[in-house]
């Protein structure tokens, strides 16, 4: 690692301690020739897959979009912001561990819908009628239905 101060080749670890739940490590480091510290963060980047979209374009995977499908579905909600974000986390786990270079966009979007049943079912019927176009009542009629019959056989 090179030093900011003198851009010397030759640093030193002196600490080294997790942060950001075990994610990051931050690590204070000392210059061997002018003998300044500085800290420095190391975690694993992990690559996401490209989406593959309906129309069978291909782009990066957007974490914010991501974020904001969440949010708007979540607008008004009782679920918190950490709560979010370890939703976020998970589906980002989800994708990173299929190990595939590509992933539809079908597979996050049901993925999605999945995190929104277990925080929120109210967000879940919101985002399932836009993801699947639900063009008239009795198609949220039957997701409601289909909600109702899960959550009474999860009961017995």
């Amino acid at each position: 690692m090179f030093c900011p101060f003198c851009n010397a080749d030759d640093t030193k670890v002196v600490d080294s301690r997790l942060v950001a739940n075990g994610g990051q490590v931050r690590r204070r480091r000392e210059c061997v020739e002018c003998s300044e510290r500085f800290t420095t963060y190391e975690l694993a980047e992990l690559v996401m897959p490209r989406v593959i979209k309906t129309d069978g374009s291909r782009q990066s995977f957007d974490e914010e979009k991501l974020r904001a499908g969440l949010q708007r579905a979540l607008e008004k909600r009782p679920v918190s912001i950490e709560q979010i974000e370890v939703s976020i986390s998970q589906i980002k786990h989800f994708l990173q561990v299929t190990g595939e270079r590509e992933v539809s966009s079908q597979i996050i979007g049901e993925e999605v819908m999945k995190k929104l049943r277990e925080l929120d079912k109210v967000a879940y019927v919101r985002f399932a009628s836009v993801y699947r176009s639900f063009q008239d009542i009795s198609e949220f009629q039957a997701e409601l239905n289909r909600l109702s019959a899960s959550k009474s056989e999860s009961a017995e």
